[in-house]
């Protein structure tokens, strides 16, 4: 096989998307759930990138964030399809190996988005947020944000219990721009710093939000810093405290969704870090006809393991040192 250099891939990608239409080449997408906004935008991107290059296209999701039986039958139906290619965003990103294995020994191009698989060259290549940057970001923001960061009592609203890769990533990386030693980087939950009253997981919905907050809230009701996985989880967190009389706490969130950086705007969030759904699918498509025309695999971004589909931090309360962008740019650029 040809490798495609990270330089030239976009344009190389974008090329193939219209000049190696064919119309017996077909992808698959697959992912976490059908009701999140992110995913909702990315399956938008995916299809209207499969029309321009005239490509068959099917989708598939499970019924919650953590519902991996529903992608491993997905995968298996992608596989007796003879799709060219499956572009997937995993809920349990180790468990779904062996299938993808599978998958790749028929030659059909398996490219994981937003979500690293465990270990990442499970799959072929990856188009994804930095997620690891997504929260150093919000983590140096809110450490340089606080008065007293040594002080800060921190919530942790993380993803579920299997713990994927997009959620190891996000948690260790708030916590390191924050200033706390995060021990093992492949998991979240062995710190031992006193500033952090604990973990909970919310499924990355309000819902789960809300109950993680209460659970939290429980062990120590002067929390003033959380941390979500996403910004519905944030949404969750924000009614639990409103509940609880605290409208003095600081929570960050990773994302930028629409109705996230609208929080932004309205006080809910302070700030969150903002990627780019569309453009992981639209790429990912657009490879998947690259490689059934010859046979390329598109290569990572230089000095990192996958392909970075870019972040950006938003807020109207920049820090000095810290790069951001303002709400009113986060919602000409939000999806949702």
């Amino acid at each position: 096989m040809k490798r495609l250099f990270a330089g030239t891939a976009i344009a190389a990608i974008a090329m193939a998307g219209t000049a190696a239409a064919q119309d017996d080449v077909s992808a698959c997408l697959i992912t976490k759930t059908d009701i999140n906004p992110f995913f909702v935008k990315m399956k938008e991107g995916a299809q209207a990138a499969a029309e321009a290059a005239g490509i068959g296209f099917s989708s598939y999701a499970g019924q919650v964030d953590g519902d991996h039986e529903a992608q491993v039958n997905a995968v298996e139906t992608c596989i007796a399809e003879g799709a060219d290619g499956i572009l997937i965003t995993a809920s349990d990103t180790a468990a779904i190996t062996d299938v993808i294995g599978r998958a790749r020994e028929q030659g059909i191009l398996v490219i994981a988005l937003d979500t690293p698989l465990d270990p990442i060259d499970a799959a072929d290549a990856t188009f994804a947020t930095d997620n690891f940057e997504a929260g150093r970001l919000i983590g140096a923001w809110a450490a340089a944000t606080l008065e007293n960061p040594d002080d800060a009592k921190i919530a942790m609203l993380d993803l579920n219990e299997s713990q994927p890769t997009v959620g190891v990533l996000r948690d260790q990386g708030f916590l390191t721009g924050f200033g706390i030693d995060i021990k093992d980087e492949t998991k979240w939950g062995d710190e031992d710093d006193p500033r952090i009253v604990g973990h909970e997981v919310t499924q990355g919905n309000e819902e789960g939000g809300l109950r993680a907050m209460e659970n939290l809230l429980l062990q120590d009701p002067e929390i003033d810093v959380v941390y979500t996985i996403n910004e519905p989880a944030a949404a969750g967190a924000y009614e639990a405290l409103q509940s609880a009389g605290r409208d003095d706490v600081l929570i960050v969130s990773i994302d930028g969704g629409c109705p996230g950086v609208q929080n932004v705007r309205d006080g809910v969030i302070a700030a969150t870090s903002q990627q780019y759904p569309l453009d992981m699918a639209r790429l990912g498509i657009e490879a998947i006809v690259q490689y059934a025309a010859d046979g390329t695999v598109p290569e990572p971004t230089e000095g990192l393991d996958f392909f970075n589909t870019g972040v950006n931090l938003v807020t109207d309360a920049p820090v000095d040192g810290i790069d951001s962008i303002s709400v009113e740019e986060g919602l000409d650029r939000c999806w949702g």
